[in-house]
């Protein structure tokens, strides 16, 4: 009667049988909680890697690349496990004040503290991200350094509209140093921005605007289209979703896109993504949009009634790392 149930047994974690990161992954699948989706994370991970038709996006919110997430990203991109990247438009202005940071290392953020006194940091114009510092000479470096860029391309007086995508794509061939536009550009990764004006990047285009007459209009809607026709050039699609916001719905708005646009049509049917794995600590039941289940998504058309998907409560300064270099041990990338 209860042999449906009583199926697999715990089995203990042992630390003297882990030998690599991949191998804590895998130990970690036959325990509890959120030690048994981080393990069935990598699973999902792996699966959605080795099929090639997938389509796979990458969503970054929060504060990713203050935090020295951004080499990880780098290096999915490169190693093309990830197609598509939409961002908070935070993550791409940091990524490029680090890109104009003067010192060797092009790292503009420092190891800060949480209790410290948040008045004294702003007589020093020292900005905080939780635990981290930025000194507001970074931004300087940065609005400097863009607006030289800028100059060079876009004349004054004259409207200049293209999209989020096709802004970065520029900024990517012509950033100093190593960082995510640069890595994108060199490897025709496409970002997507759905908010970039709620940025200090967009901060520094209305003061372009307003100082240099330099007129930069971003159609954000336009990238809408451009996403949906990636979609439509692929069979399977998959997200790996890193906390929630609007690089999240961003996202998986489009297949509700798809199906008002091309249903009656006659052509393919879109039922939303495939595999998703996802790291945050959001919860549901205060109807916030970055809590809401992939289940809940279902229920939209986002994801496919019988999706592949696996989701982490968990920092993602401490599941997204691990998770991506057990998948590099698992393909035999290092």
């Amino acid at each position: 009667m209860t042999k449906h149930l009583l199926r697999s047994k715990v089995e203990p974690f042992d630390p003297k049988k882990v030998k690599t990161v991949q191998d804590a992954f895998e130990a970690l699948s036959h325990t509890s909680f959120q030690g048994r989706n981080l393990g069935k994370a990598l699973d999902v991970m792996f699966q959605m890697v080795q099929e090639e038709s997938c389509l796979k996006v990458l969503t970054l919110s929060g504060a990713m690349v203050p935090a020295g997430m951004e080499e990880i990203v780098c290096q999915l991109i490169e190693h093309h496990i990830i197609d598509a990247v939409v961002t908070t438009g935070a993550n791409i202005i940091h990524s490029i004040v680090n890109s104009f940071d003067p010192t060797p290392e092009h790292q503009a953020h420092y190891i800060g503290a949480e209790g410290v006194d948040d008045a004294e940091l702003y007589k020093h114009r020292i900005n905080r991200i939780y635990d981290i510092f930025l000194p507001e000479e970074g931004y300087g470096y940065a609005e400097d350094g863009l607006l030289q860029i800028i100059s060079e391309k876009f004349s004054p007086s004259i409207k200049h509209v293209l999209t989020p995508s096709e802004l970065f794509e520029f900024l990517g061939e012509k950033l100093p140093g190593r960082g995510l536009l640069q890595v994108a550009y060199q490897n025709k990764t496409p970002i997507f921005c759905g908010a970039t004006s709620d940025s200090e990047l967009g901060l520094n285009l209305m003061k372009y605007r307003k100082r240099n007459d330099i007129n930069i209009t971003l159609d954000e809607l336009k990238d809408i289209e451009y996403f949906a026709n990636l979609i439509r050039k692929h069979e399977h699609y998959g997200t790996i979703i890193i906390g929630g916001g609007v690089p999240r719905n961003w996202a998986q708005q489009v297949f509700p896109y798809l199906d008002q646009m091309d249903q009656g049509t006659g052509g393919k049917q879109y039922n939303g993504y495939h595999y998703s794995i996802r790291f945050h600590t959001a919860t549901q039941y205060d109807g916030g949009l970055s809590g809401c289940t992939i289940s809940e998504s279902i229920s939209w058309g986002k994801y496919a009634k019988n999706a592949t998907h696996q989701s982490v409560w968990v920092d993602a300064t401490i599941g997204f790392p691990l998770i991506v270099t057990a998948l590099f041990q698992k393909l035999g990338l290092i």
